[in-house]
């Protein structure tokens, strides 16, 4: 059995980020699963938390035991689920627009929401859904920002403005956002991290314990957890590479309890 950093040991269970922190696009982080796999040995629970809405959660699953990291759907919380939760308690019934990926598509309509895209009303919609997606047409941002302009309720699973990826950043929700908001001049409620209720519903499912969240990004993964009144690790091996403890602190931002080059580099040691 492979021993834990000391740090490791001082929690009961861990929330981790995946882009970035457990995988880079369809490639794992070098020593995540191993690292992943040394946490369960030692008794520790572990979940998934993501910003990340191009995909069910199903597909998330798949991803992690393609690359050999055991996971049930039970174990992985994603900001389309916490979407979905959001509009079924505060607007089902009403039309909707979304920006985004058929998964956000479905989170929206299962929970009650008629979708308008593809119809001449879009714009007229009463509630504007944005998330990431790798298929964007202007139309898009400007169907949405009219809605929006008009008075629709306007929500966004994150701001996280790039996707890392094995080649580098890629735009992520973050960017799509930004055009919508300047263009309607209104600000989106946020649903994601660095709102802490993606990490509330993780810790619904693993139980009380001592919980370390171990992400990427000071300004997502790290201010969430210091919502959620948790503890956080940041890791540099996703788009936030370039963030560390000297700069945190500074104006309000959260300061990690510890930083280290990758996830298993924290939870094994160099």
């Amino acid at each position: 059995m492979a021993r834990l950093s000391p740090l490791l040991e001082s929690y009961d269970q861990v929330i981790l980020d995946l882009d970035g922190c457990v995988w880079l696009g369809a490639e794992p982080v070098e020593g995540s699963p191993e690292a992943v796999a040394a946490l369960r040995e030692a008794g520790k629970r572990v979940a998934f938390a993501t910003n990340n809405s191009w995909h069910p959660g199903e597909d998330h699953v798949t991803s992690l035991w393609r690359m050999g990291i055991k996971a049930s759907l039970g174990d992985v919380v994603t900001v389309g689920g916490a979407m979905q939760h959001l509009l079924a308690e505060t607007r089902s019934g009403r039309t909707a627009y979304v920006i985004g990926t058929a998964a956000l598509r479905r989170h929206v309509a299962e929970a009650g929401l008629k979708l308008m895209n593809d119809t001449d009303l879009a714009s007229r919609a009463e509630v504007v859904v944005t998330g990431g997606t790798d298929q964007l047409h202007y139309d898009d941002l400007r169907t949405a920002a009219l809605a929006v302009y008009h008075g629709a309720d306007f929500l966004a699973t994150s701001r996280d403005p790039a996707l890392p990826t094995p080649e580098g950043p890629w735009p992520g929700t973050g960017a799509i956002l930004a055009a919508v908001e300047t263009a309607a001049g209104r600000r989106a409620q946020i649903v994601g991290k660095p709102e802490p209720q993606l990490f509330f519903t993780a810790l619904d499912r693993l139980g009380e314990g001592r919980t370390l969240v171990v992400g990427d990004r000071l300004d997502s993964d790290v201010a969430a957890a210091a919502a959620a009144g948790l503890d956080a690790a940041l890791v540099h091996s996703g788009v936030g590479a370039g963030e560390i403890s000297g700069e945190a602190g500074d104006d309000g931002r959260p300061v990690p309890v510890a930083e280290a080059a990758n996830l298993s580099e924290l939870v094994l040691g160099p």
